[in-house]
């Protein structure tokens, strides 16, 4: 087990991190937190399937690398620059495991038009298949009806306390 904050282009290493576990890593902290597009053209493959298991309509999508950046650039602008805390990362032959907390400020307009400025925290998973170097294939799990219920009625979420930058054994 991994946690650890991603920090915008800095890559967390450890002793025994696999090979899919450090291309993994590397694409959070240039792709997952920033919305690059040439690093997602360098760690993704052309065509990555994305299997979105939410429980009310799962379904298969396919994004290029740019598709995904701009996804990323997306949630920039509803989340504001958010902090990204892995809470766990587990990796086996071509398989990563990341469980995440994503805290960041709703950007979405109020009645008068300017952002609500509100926290918000999104948990989720993913697990990566890395082919060749490069993320191929995910699925990712989000608690959607969480971050509805904050955005609705306005709680404060509470992130949990975490590691430094650079993570903990």
């Amino acid at each position: 087990m991994r946690t650890f904050e991603v920090v915008p282009e800095q890559v967390p290493s450890w002793p025994g991190i696999t090979d899919a576990g450090r291309v993994v890593a590397e694409f959070l902290g240039r792709v997952r937190v920033t919305g690059d597009a040439d690093a997602a053209a360098a760690l993704m493959a052309p065509v990555l399937r994305c299997h979105q298991m939410h429980s009310e309509a799962p379904q298969t999508i396919e994004r290029s690398p740019a598709d995904y950046a701009e996804h990323v650039r997306d949630m920039l602008a509803a989340f504001g620059r958010f902090r990204y805390v892995v809470t766990e990362l587990l990796s086996e032959d071509d398989h990563v495991f990341v469980r995440w907390e994503q805290a960041g400020t709703d950007q979405a307009p109020t009645d008068d038009g300017s952002p609500s400025g509100r926290p918000l925290v999104e948990v989720g998973s993913a697990v990566y298949r890395v082919q060749g170097g490069r993320i191929a294939e995910y699925w990712v799990q989000l608690d959607r009806h969480g971050l509805l219920v904050q955005q609705q009625h306005r709680l404060i979420p509470r992130p949990r306390p975490t590691s430094t930058p650079g993570g903990t054994p």
